[in-house]
């Protein structure tokens, strides 16, 4: 099966969708739904769910320790709550004395795509991004070598950090594009998309045969090498061709 139309989800009963226009009462109003910007649009794009690729990039993994993994891509998760705009000012996370940046080409899904063909995966793509996948590396390690999830490390207040989306017919295939990242100025990565291992359709294809992927859906689709720790006062930049920059800067913890 590859894209889905929408049309073959089974139908909701007749009468008002389920939540509180079904006239429920709730105990409290949950925030909406985050949203990200999207270039020429006046229409936001509503943020679902956040899927993040691990060791996507052969140098990277060598500098966490481990040997690159080409047999099949591993995944882990944010919240949407993780979202957090370009340009913004956060404080310094919580409960970590080793936060790093981490420069990512991110996927915006905007059709359903369930066990969906390599050579189809792409008409699921609505565009792209700039991200930071922020993590707090000495949670994300102590869990690690406890054999336990990474979410402390991984799933916190403003940890995906996106630039505005680019349409996916206005940037094309991604391929040659730089990736690069400064810190006050300075270069600390800088790579190539085409030194992905698992390329954006083959993340696609898998990851749609664990999940029913739908619009709203966003995929950060790994680092390249020279991931470090931010401190007090640093200004992030991290830079794809053809792509708006993601802007990051960092304040005084909580």
């Amino acid at each position: 099966m590859a894209i889905r139309t929408g049309h073959d989800k089974p139908l909701l009963p007749a009468g008002p969708a389920c939540g509180t226009s079904c006239g429920m009462t709730m105990l409290f109003d949950l925030t909406a739904n985050p949203s990200v910007p999207v270039i020429g649009e006046a229409a936001r794009f509503p943020v679902r769910r956040i899927f993040c690729v691990g060791r996507n990039y052969a140098a990277h993994a060598k500098e966490m320790g481990f040997s690159p993994d080409k047999d099949a891509p591993f995944f882990f998760t944010k919240s949407p709550w993780a979202l957090c705009q370009s340009g913004a000012t956060i404080p310094y996370p919580l409960g970590t004395a080793n936060c790093h940046y981490e420069m990512e080409l991110v996927l915006a899904i905007g059709a359903p795509a369930f066990r969906v063909a390599e050579d189809d995966a792409l008409a699921a793509v609505y565009g792209y991004a700039c991200g930071l996948d922020m993590t707090r590396r000495d949670l994300q390690n102590a869990a690690r070598d406890q054999g336990r999830p990474w979410d402390f490390g991984k799933d916190f207040e403003n940890a995906a950090v996106i630039a505005p989306i680019t349409r996916a017919a206005d940037f094309g295939a991604a391929a040659g594009q730089a990736i690069r990242l400064t810190q006050n100025g300075e270069v600390r990565q800088d790579a190539s998309l085409t030194e992905l291992i698992f390329s954006v359709p083959e993340l696609i294809a898998y990851l749609s045969t664990f999940y029913h992927l739908e619009p709203g859906d966003l995929i950060y689709t790994g680092t390249p090498a020279g991931v470090g720790p931010i401190a007090l006062g640093d200004r992030l930049l991290g830079t794809i061709d053809g792509l708006t920059p993601v802007e990051l800067a960092i304040g005084p913890a909580d």
